[in-house]
């Protein structure tokens, strides 16, 4: 089973510098490679001066993270690619388990590992912690944290279970299934295209797993931090993107829930005194409705699986009943 790791780099050589020898050293199962996004510092010139053994892939254009990917493994072949952020610490042997279940498991195409903070190795990570899932309206979460609440790790997800999506921090899919649903949709550039990805891969009837015996470290925001407006606006119109996408029907009702929940983070953005993210929130919206008859010849072309959520609202949930932990929905 060969076996790509891949990582996405856009003007990242500091980061290079601190994880990519990790990565090489803990990786001997793998060919790494990088793919450097149109960077505009010396990223390549780095790569190709201190590890002329990665493989570097140039991409002509900064494409964001589903063109990135999608245009650069074009040029990789392998059975299984693990897309691995450019601010991720491995652990040693943290490839074996992930090697093993896609050997034993031919129905599993997605695995995430246990995703940990860098910065604060006892919690979750915000990208992906023990797995994601989604409520009924597209609004994300994980085991391990939701909105902006992480957990401490005291090993209550040690489980191997099936997810609803993994992070694109760190996402191992095998090749076939990837090409089989034809990469990641460019519309979305960053943030939840990988969300997208998996819902698709779940309408074929693909398992995803999370895998704790697997754990990696990540920086997190290194791109975009959580406080920036940008993710916000990407956020909001990419999780509109895909409900339109990968519900089944009626979508109409979802669609105008989705607007009055949408108000009310805006409020919630007013009272904290951020401006910019309700512009942000309105943008989305804005370019989702734009975007309505491309998402609609879309949806047309998915198959539907009927069962995608678990909780009807997260937002509910998390502000009203106050349940910060996933144990608790």
């Amino acid at each position: 089973m060969k076996l790509a790791i891949v990582i996405l780099n856009w003007n990242g050589k500091a980061l290079l510098e601190q994880f990519l020898p990790g990565v090489i050293s803990h990786s001997p199962e793998a060919d790494v490679y990088v793919i450097d996004n149109a960077s505009t510092d010396d990223s390549v010139s780095y790569l190709k001066q201190h590890f002329p053994d990665t493989k570097v892939i140039i991409n002509s254009e900064n494409g964001g993270y589903a063109k990135g990917y999608n245009e650069g493994l074009k040029q990789i072949d392998a059975d299984i690619f693990c897309l691995l952020n450019n601010d991720i610490a491995v652990s040693e042997n943290w490839l074996h388990p992930i090697l093993k279940t896609f050997k034993n498991e031919p129905k599993t195409a997605i695995i995430q590992p246990k995703i940990l903070d860098f910065k604060n190795p006892d919690y979750f990570e915000y990208a992906g912690a023990a797995g994601g899932f989604i409520d009924k309206y597209g609004y994300p979460y994980c085991r391990g944290r939701i909105f902006d609440t992480l957990e401490q790790d005291l090993q209550q997800y040690n489980n191997t279970t099936d997810i609803f999506w993994a992070s694109g921090a760190c996402f191992f899919i095998r090749a076939k299934v990837f090409n089989q649903l034809e990469g990641f949709d460019t519309h979305f550039f960053a943030h939840m295209e990988e969300i997208d990805l998996c819902w698709r891969a779940k309408h074929l009837n693909n398992a995803i797993t999370y895998l704790p015996d697997s754990k990696v470290y990540h920086v997190g925001g290194a791109t975009l931090s959580a406080s920036n407006p940008q993710k916000t606006y990407l956020n909001f119109r990419n999780s509109l993107f895909m409900l339109v996408k990968n519900t089944p029907k009626p979508i109409l009702p979802l669609i105008i829930a989705r607007l009055l929940l949408d108000g009310l983070a805006g409020i919630h953005f007013l009272i904290q005194f951020k401006p910019k993210h309700i512009l942000s929130i309105l943008k989305a919206h804005f370019h989702f409705y734009l975007a309505l008859p491309l998402l609609l010849k879309q949806r047309k072309a998915t198959p539907k699986t009927k069962t995608y959520y678990t909780v009807k609202s997260i937002v509910w949930q998390y502000f009203v009943k106050n349940n910060r932990k996933f144990s608790q929905l």
